[in-house]
């Protein structure tokens, strides 16, 4: 079988989908990785798992049609030809523009990955709304005829069901996002005090970044000593949050601004607790690695978040939007330091039993009866 598998970015195909790739090369699949140009060393890391690379253009962020259009000509010249047996799609951008593509091309088997609604799905203001209905209709033309589309949690699909996106004949599959390398990501011990609280995201305010900074600056006045930091690439465009204005934020002694980094698991072993408090998720990779080492969590029980922390048993659910919440169950960390480790072990558990990754990528190439190789 020849499967192309789609993505927006060389590198976060690079770090989240090696397992799923591997697993189908094993099988004895020819694998050809159609990502943006522009990531030498992820590039790399495609071929070097055995995958071919092909480059097409795509405007990740932005709304200009005219390069969309450019986006579905290259895809829709990639698929016929490559003549695949099965595409495979993820992210908002790939997912439209490659079903489409495939729709054009006559490729027989057709999946997407919904790794998250994004902004078009937050709808909170006249300009989102716009954008909001542009999405939808995007979305069921390029699906409806989709064989499988994956979902991360069952609110997102409840959404797309909801707004008419799901075809009659499209089955609808699940999957614990792309999983975590419970080996690489071990269990690793607890730093000396003072207690450090990570955020790992990319500059969203969808990501909770500004209740994130407001809950550090409360936090920072009653406890001088406890760090909050962040760690995650700048974003441009619509909803990201301005470099200047995180840096404003740290020069202003509220929080630690760590940049972006090829290898997260340093900074979770030097932080206590993790902190996402996302509007919405697919499922938050971050939060499944952090399990995996061991350690707890506070998140907003959102959709994607609540599917991998159970408040108090691996960290603690606050609400959407709340600053004065989020500061309240970081402070029960820091006041009962001890919950830490319990918690900890209880995130491991549950990441073993539930997220490992070679699961996850096992169950997916099952549902899109993929032969594989590796142990399931």
């Amino acid at each position: 079988m020849k499967i192309v598998a789609l993505g927006n970015q060389a590198g976060a195909f690079a770090n989240f989908w090696t397992t799923l790739l591997r697993r189908a090369l094993e099988g004895g699949h020819e694998v050809v990785c159609a990502v943006p140009d522009g990531n030498a060393s992820a590039d790399a890391a495609l071929r070097g798992l055995g995958a071919r690379l092909v480059h097409y253009r795509l405007d990740r962020k932005g709304i200009n049609p005219l390069r969309d259009l450019l986006t579905l000509r290259d895809l829709t010249r990639l698929l016929r030809e490559e003549k695949p047996d099965l595409l495979f799609a993820s992210t908002i951008k790939p997912v439209i523009y490659g079903c489409l593509a495939a729709r054009l091309t006559g490729i027989p088997h057709v999946y997407a990955a919904v790794t998250g609604l994004g902004y078009a799905f937050e709808a909170d203001t006249f300009f989102k709304k716009c954008v909001n209905l542009l999405g939808v209709r995007l979305y069921r033309a390029a699906l409806r005829e989709a064989e499988g589309i994956f979902f991360q949690n069952r609110d997102d699909a409840e959404v797309f069901r909801a707004s008419g996106i799901i075809g009659p004949h499209t089955r609808l599959l699940f999957s614990r996002g792309v999983g975590v390398d419970t080996r690489r990501f071990a269990v690793a011990a607890l730093p000396p005090p003072p207690p450090v609280f990570l955020l790992i995201g990319r500059l969203l305010e969808a990501k909770g970044l500004r209740e994130y900074a407001a809950a550090a600056r409360l936090l920072k006045s009653r406890y001088p000593e406890a760090r909050f930091q962040v760690l995650g690439p700048p974003e441009q465009g619509l909803g990201s949050v301005s470099l200047e204005t995180v840096r404003r934020w740290e020069a202003e002694g509220h929080i630690e601004y760590l940049g972006r980094t090829d290898d997260v698991r340093p900074y979770l072993a030097a932080a206590h607790v993790l902190v996402l408090p996302s509007w919405r998720e697919g499922t938050p990779t971050a939060i499944m690695e952090g399990m995996s080492m061991g350690r707890p969590a506070v998140v907003t029980d959102a959709p994607g978040c609540r599917e991998v922390v159970r408040d108090g048993v691996n960290g603690r659910l606050v609400p959407v939007r709340d600053a004065g919440a989020l500061a309240e169950a970081m402070e029960d960390f820091i006041l009962h330091s001890e919950m830490m480790a319990g918690m900890g072990a209880a995130g491991r558990d549950m990441a073993v039993r539930e997220c490992d990754a070679e699961h996850v990528a096992a169950q997916m190439l099952r549902e899109m009866n993929v032969r594989q190789g590796g142990a399931s």
